[in-house]
């Protein structure tokens, strides 16, 4: 994928907000690529212009040389706040994809099984989301974005609203499944440390209007250790060109 001066200004009554302002970079095949930046600068509206959920001001997104005009089957996004639907069940939340897409019951239900399963569910699918932990319905919302088998798994701020443990867990969790499934991940956050454990490469975000502040090519070994010196002077160097707090 390549993202190309892609901006975005909303206009209004009091004149013309850009919040996106000549974002450029690419994605590529296989990675975990962590969009890294201040709260408020843009982040999500960054998102939703990848994920075609959101119109353009100028710019282009490719996605194998093709230029995406709205949403794509080979884009699925798993967001902050989880839109899960309170009256179904684990397994028909997953499913929901598969069904819009017109999938034959019995293979919908084979694939999401699958899932389920991947993401250490096995034994809650006739739950309902009241019933399950902030975690635990994270992993609906994985389980549910991976079903549909997209190329790109766009990830806004997905653990923001865990507990410290239940992030942590989260982190491993994700990545072992994105090892698993060997899919692209764009992964968006406003901790450095996230970053540094997830990422094969970091784009760090300015302050808003957002731009393109810097690139980080990371290749420390997984899994990484958050206190080995190597992930601290990487921590430190990031903390050091921007506001964001460790």
């Amino acid at each position: 994928m390549e993202i190309k001066n892609l901006s975005k200004t909303f206009f209004s009554d009091k004149g013309m907000d850009t919040v996106i302002d000549e974002v450029s970079f690419d994605v590529k095949d296989g990675e975990f690529l962590v969009i890294l930046g201040p709260g408020r600068c843009g982040k999500t509206v960054l998102l939703n212009l990848i994920a075609g959920l959101l119109e353009k001001t100028t710019g282009k997104v490719l996605l194998k040389g093709q230029e995406l005009d709205g949403p794509n089957k080979d884009l699925s996004m798993v967001f902050q706040k989880l839109a899960l639907m309170s009256f179904k069940t684990v397994m028909e939340n997953v499913e929901l994809g598969l069904k819009f897409s017109g999938v034959e019951k019995r293979e919908r239900r084979k694939l999401a099984q699958h899932y389920i399963d991947l993401v250490g569910l096995n034994g809650f699918e006739n739950s309902y989301p009241k019933q399950l932990s902030g975690g635990m319905k994270q992993r609906v919302g994985i389980a549910r974005a991976y079903a549909v088998k997209p190329e790109i798994l766009i990830m806004d701020e997905p653990f923001g609203q865990l507990d410290a443990q239940t992030r942590y867990s989260m982190q491993n969790e994700i990545l072992r499944i994105w090892q698993e499934e060997k899919r692209t991940v764009i992964f968006v956050t406003n901790n450095i440390e996230e970053a540094c454990y997830l990422a094969d490469r970091i784009i760090l975000l300015s302050e808003y209007p957002a731009t393109v502040k810097e690139i980080y090519e990371i290749d420390m070994k997984r899994p990484r250790d958050r206190v080995d010196e190597e992930f601290l002077s990487l921590r430190t160097e990031i903390s050091d060109n921007t506001d964001l707090g460790i």
